[in-house]
């Protein structure tokens, strides 16, 4: 999610349709509401009811229902498994770009990578976490800065876990191929060293070299569910992701952060993202959205 993945987030809800082709009851969007906030923590308020229309109603046309009522009965049944995963990509949007909110790149680059470049060069190790890592290029900046003070980085221990509970994104991210006007944000040097262009369909898109490629594993995982990785982590990117649970979620999110990160290690959040809950003594601001664990913190 970074948006990575998350509820499209209009100011006002779009009106529900004069004559509507479906039957869209209050207690049909609860149903909804309830198995979105089971399956993925994520909080769909009662202005959105439009868009879950919207967007469910093509589900229903491709299922050949005639009810919202029946696509709740449905996702509610042991054979909706795999239209509830369906019906999450359906509400869910990526809104991403390269270096989007470059003050935590720069935080990166300036401040937490320098103190370990002379170790990892002795062979110790770096981690990264991309926690709702959409498309990929949230990661592939981590990459791209990370190979901007140590170019030869795929060669030492260097990892970038990138993550999203949308499957489909991730196999995107995970093929690393770009149109021309998304990878506008991309520095020029670093396009001209780190991009190669290649011909997909007939058409000119740019795919990352094997080098920038080799630092980021890409997989699946929702955030609500085990978390399979140790740590530690010198850093992770959670930004934009929680601001789409609510208070509680959010609380336990940034909770079960703590024991993954390195000692004073970094917390990316959202713009309009705070650390809340029990978590929130643990870590001291520095820098506009960014948060370092503090000195002698333990899970």
């Amino acid at each position: 999610m970074n948006r990575a993945t998350s509820i499209d987030g209009s100011a006002a809800p779009a009106a529900m349709p004069a004559a509507a082709e479906f039957d869209f009851t209050p207690e049909d969007f609860e149903t909804i509401a309830a198995a979105l906030y089971t399956d993925a923590g994520i909080h769909l308020p009662k202005t959105k009811s439009a868009l879950v229309y919207s967007r469910l109603g093509k589900r229903l046309r491709q299922l050949g229902l005639e009810s919202f009522r029946d696509y709740c009965a449905l996702i509610g049944s042991d054979a909706g498994a795999e239209e509830r995963g369906r019906m999450l990509d359906a509400l869910t949007t990526n809104v991403t770009r390269f270096f989007r909110e470059p003050h935590h790149f720069d935080h990166l680059k300036s401040r937490l990578l320098p103190p370990l470049v002379a170790a990892v060069r002795k062979g110790g190790r770096i981690r990264i976490w991309s926690a709702g890592c959409s498309t990929g290029q949230e990661p592939y900046s981590i990459a791209l800065t990370v190979l901007g003070l140590i170019p030869e980085a795929a060669s030492l221990d260097i990892r970038i876990l990138a993550t999203d509970i949308n499957a489909n994104v991730v196999k995107t991210g995970a093929g690393g191929i770009y149109p021309q006007e998304e990878i506008d944000e991309i520095p020029a040097d670093m396009k001209r060293r780190w991009l190669l262009p290649v011909n997909v369909g007939g058409e000119r898109r740019f795919r990352f070299d094997d080098a920038v490629r080799r630092l980021i594993s890409f997989r699946p995982l929702n955030l609500m569910d085990k978390w399979p990785m140790r740590g530690p982590f010198q850093a992770i990117f959670c930004r934009n992701v929680a601001i789409y649970f609510d208070e509680k979620t959010q609380g336990q999110v940034w909770s079960r952060m703590v024991p993954l990160l390195a000692q004073e290690g970094m917390l990316y959040i959202g713009h309009s993202e705070r650390v809340s809950g029990p978590a929130a003594r643990r870590f001291a601001a520095e820098g506009t959205t960014s948060y370092r664990l503090r000195a002698g913190e333990t899970a």
